[in-house]
């Protein structure tokens, strides 16, 4: 593995946020306009979250914060490990007048220190995983921000999904192929040049470090850093283009186009004890 995983993946991400803010993936008109939304699974699981006290995760530009804030949140703190990104969704925020919401720069291992405890719910969704090597330091990290029943609200990539890529040759459906094993997590060496929300730009920092946590995993690491599975769900539809082959749906999710052939995401919601 590499040893500087961390500078690569941070390398990576910081170039992203230019081109995210300058994207329609990352349209923030909604926000502007005071109605800011999730993407529909987490609508659909996340519930009510006015007068509590948020943590999210490795938040990138901080859009789903602020929404969290614009829906009646008393305090909601956004968490990255990029500079570039936290600068810009401290910004955002200031433009809207949201004093509720702040934003910290910090490795996500460090978040109890940097982001203090107590916590009413912890959120985290979709591509924040798979740049952590060690999954139970990641749930360990949840259970101490959370107060003694807090809740964890999680949504990502389903992990058998994840298995597959449009890089490897496709089946007679057009369906993506195996790329690499579901179970050994890793370390994967990736090198990808073009960015999810702009494909037409070519990224110079495109060496990253990423690894696949199986769904036993996941779940093992949650319950023994002491949170308690609520419910699990998994989903046939994720809110970004997955694979070329998938279509976007009337709930804004891209799905696949005759059936559900694989799952494509999955949302819980976990209490610590």
């Amino acid at each position: 593995m590499s040893g500087n995983w961390r500078s690569l993946n941070r390398a990576n991400w910081d170039e992203r946020v230019p081109l995210h803010l300058g994207s329609a993936l990352y349209d923030r008109a909604h926000l502007r306009a005071r109605q800011g939304r999730l993407d529909a699974i987490a609508e659909a699981g996340l519930g009510d979250v006015a007068g509590l006290r948020i943590a999210h995760l490795q938040c990138h530009m901080g859009d789903d914060t602020l929404c969290l804030a614009q829906r009646g949140a008393a305090e909601v703190v956004g968490l990255d490990f990029s500079a570039p990104a936290i600068a810009a969704a401290s910004c955002f925020a200031a433009e809207l007048g949201l004093v509720q919401a702040r934003f910290v720069q910090s490795d996500i291992h460090d978040a109890p220190a940097a982001l203090g405890t107590g916590y009413d719910l912890v959120f985290t969704s979709w591509g924040a995983i798979c740049w952590l090597p060690d999954i139970r330091a990641w749930a360990r990290v949840i259970a101490q921000l959370l107060r003694p029943g807090g809740a964890l609200f999680f949504a990502e990539a389903h992990p058998v999904a994840l298995v597959f890529d449009d890089a490897a040759p496709a089946d007679a459906q057009g369906r993506p192929g195996w790329d690499v094993p579901y179970f050994g997590g890793g370390p994967l060496e990736i090198h990808e040049f073009r960015d999810y929300a702009d494909s037409e730009a070519v990224l110079s920092n495109s060496h990253t470090v990423q690894w696949l946590h199986s769904l036993s995993d996941i779940l093992g690491a949650l319950r023994d850093a002491g949170l308690r599975l609520e419910w699990l769900k998994e989903h046939p539809g994720c809110p970004w283009q997955m694979f070329r082959s998938l279509v976007r749906g009337p709930d804004g999710l891209w799905t696949w186009p005759d059936r559900a052939w694989l799952p494509l995401g999955i949302s819980l919601r976990a209490t610590r004890e």
